[in-house]
């Protein structure tokens, strides 16, 4: 990023008061701003930071009224914060802007299909009979198995594994690392007290406007599909095991593990470390508390969980109350 003053206030619509022509490269908290950095002041008990900051630019509400001598040139916009956001979003853009670009090294086979505009890094490798859609950007060291379909405006991160045969919608974000389409933990017990690995010939069918967060597994289906319906959002480091079905706009914090053939409603919500056991239903809008293990099916739609195994978190708090007086305190 490399804006000036007066480019940032035609970007969120604010005006400057003092140098227009002073450049910005970064962006930092006001208390740690430094020449060079934007930042901004909306809530007022950071006041005292104004004055003292030596950021470059400052952005603050348009009806700010300074006590003291303010060194940083001011961007004066109707909202601070929601100008930064806006301004996040923008730099964000910029750094997507599409084009099509072969980096060196990155393998792509004859049969596969690129779309336009697709930016892949150095060190990919996209397998045979690959279809990937317009306007993707597919960064380094990435692998792309035979067969996988992969649709426009995807941003897959450095080091993700997709393996053959996956299918993935329309403006998903995968990050670094993770793995999509591993085989499930399906292992048979021997009568000599071996295992026997059970193959897994199914896939992972990932819907639009999924994110999965760094380092996260999805693994395959034994026979048929592991499912992430449209919008869902996985944290850094879950574990999706095969058959599990997660549905729309549901939501889980890092660390999350789902057990195989689990179904997840839409619209849940999932702290952190939570575990899901194989092989039941949860119900549509559940909201699980950190660190909560549902040990069985959730069937009534809305509730809040807690615990470990979970239960509705008013019983929990009254179970609480108890454990507290048990234990003296």
């Amino acid at each position: 990023m490399e804006l000036t003053a007066k480019s940032l206030a035609d970007i969120l619509r604010g005006t400057v008061e003092g140098d227009p022509g002073v450049v910005v490269t970064s962006f930092a908290k006001i208390e740690h701003g430094k020449p060079g950095a934007l930042s901004f002041y909306a809530n007022p008990k950071y006041e005292q930071y104004v004055y003292t900051s030596r950021s470059s630019v400052l952005l603050v509400n348009a009806d700010f009224v300074p006590k003291q001598k303010v060194t940083p040139t001011l961007i004066r916009v109707e909202n601070a914060y929601n100008a930064v956001a806006e301004l996040l979003q923008y730099v964000s853009d910029q750094r997507k802007l599409y084009r099509r670009h072969r980096g060196c090294g990155c393998r792509i086979a004859f049969s596969a299909k690129i779309g336009r505009k697709v930016s892949v890094g150095s060190g990919t490798v996209i397998g045979k009979d690959c279809k990937i859609g317009d306007y993707g950007i597919i960064y380094e060291n990435v692998t792309i198995g035979a067969g996988t379909v992969i649709g426009h405006h995807c941003i897959i991160y450095p080091g993700v594994v997709i393996y053959p045969g996956m299918k993935i919608g329309d403006n998903v974000i995968l990050h670094a690392n993770c793995v999509i389409g591993s085989d499930g933990f399906g292992n048979a017990p021997q009568p000599d007290g071996s295992w026997k690995k059970i193959e897994h010939l199914g896939n992972v069918v990932i819907g639009d406007y999924v994110e999965i967060g760094a380092g996260t597994t999805v693994d395959r289906a034994e026979m048929e599909s592991t499912i992430i319906c449209d919008g869902v959002r996985l944290d850094n480091l879950c574990q999706i095991a095969h058959n599990v079905v997660i549905g729309e706009n549901t939501v889980m914090a890092a660390q999350c593990g789902v057990a195989g053939s689990a179904i997840i409603g839409k619209n849940c919500i999932f702290g952190g470390q939570v575990g899901i056991m194989g092989h039941i239903k949860i119900a549509d809008n559940t909201t699980v508390g950190a660190q909560a293990g549902i040990a069985g099916p959730v069937r009534k739609s809305g509730q809040i969980l807690l615990g470990s195994p979970a239960i509705p978190h008013m019983l929990y708090m009254r179970s609480y109350a108890k454990f507290k007086q048990a234990g003296g305190e």
